[in-house]
């Protein structure tokens, strides 16, 4: 028998601070089981740049950041910085016990990944999301960029990141999210961030970018429309996991734990710059 999940689908984008709100108001209700488990899948206007959980704000230069126009916002989750922007963003919230998550994080991480791998298999993308890294090691040069640090389960494809991931653990619940980038320049993250201590500076910073990830858009040769990303994570996820989705908007009690965790939180000076 199927199990039943909560579908929140939005492409119309909300700004950083907003989305990550909502991604722990959700967290709340479903943690109490007063909503199913839930995958929402969005977008972000304007363009964010988001800081891990523990990440100084000093790896940002910030004078730049304004002068792009993009928000800055800190996740609840941990990892480095990673600019949202031309992606396809989702988030997983379900209680530690639900059935189809349970066991440790890096347990669930490995589940989620496997949603993740399916729905690239509908583009015809042969990907890999298998390789663990002992405390937390890694082969990568120590960096403000998430997408040139390698974690566990992480998403590759073409030997390169494509899908990277972050999860925590709150209110007896977990929230995994994560980004796919679907197109444009991949490198846009380091006019952003302050260099001036990686060997090479900004422009190495780029190459090793490049080096280390990529895109749908050009593993494609083509760049597919959010929609059809969405169509394909919808379907990786019902596929692996043997659920069907309930489409349904946020809550009422939902937006009003979004709002409140705005003023108190996310939009905040002291939870942005606390680092």
């Amino acid at each position: 028998m199927k199990t039943h999940w909560r579908l929140i689908c939005s492409s119309i984008g909300e700004n950083g601070a907003w989305n990550m709100a909502l991604d722990e108001a959700i967290l709340m209700t479903v943690s109490e089981k007063e909503k199913a488990p839930t995958l929402r899948l969005y977008t972000w206007q304007p363009a964010a740049l988001s800081l891990g959980f523990a990440q100084p704000v000093h790896d940002v230069d910030l004078v730049n950041l304004e002068r792009e126009g993009w928000d800055l916002v800190r996740r609840p989750t941990g990892g480095k910085a990673i600019l949202h922007i031309d992606e396809l963003t989702y988030s997983v919230n379900a209680p530690v016990d639900d059935p189809l998550l349970a066991g440790s994080l890096l347990e669930s991480y490995r589940k989620i990944s496997q949603a993740l791998l399916s729905a690239l298999e509908k583009f015809g993308i042969d990907a890999a999301g298998d390789k663990t890294y002992s405390n937390g090691s890694t082969s990568a040069p120590v960096n403000p960029v998430c997408f040139e640090t390698p974690s566990n389960y992480e998403i590759t494809a073409a030997g390169k990141k494509l899908i990277g991931s972050a999860q925590a653990r709150k209110y007896g619940g977990i929230l995994q999210h994560g980004a796919l980038p679907i197109s444009g320049d991949i490198t846009r993250i380091t006019r952003v961030l302050n260099l001036l201590t990686y060997q090479g500076g900004r422009k190495r910073a780029a190459e090793n970018l490049i080096e280390r990830a990529i895109n749908l858009e050009t593993l494609m040769g083509f760049a597919p429309s959010w929609q059809e990303v969405a169509e394909a994570m919808i379907a990786g996820f019902a596929e692996t996991f043997n659920i069907t989705f309930v489409e349904e908007q946020p809550s009422a009690m939902e937006i009003d734990l979004t709002r409140k965790l705005l003023r108190e939180k996310y939009a905040s000076y002291a939870w942005n710059y606390r680092l």
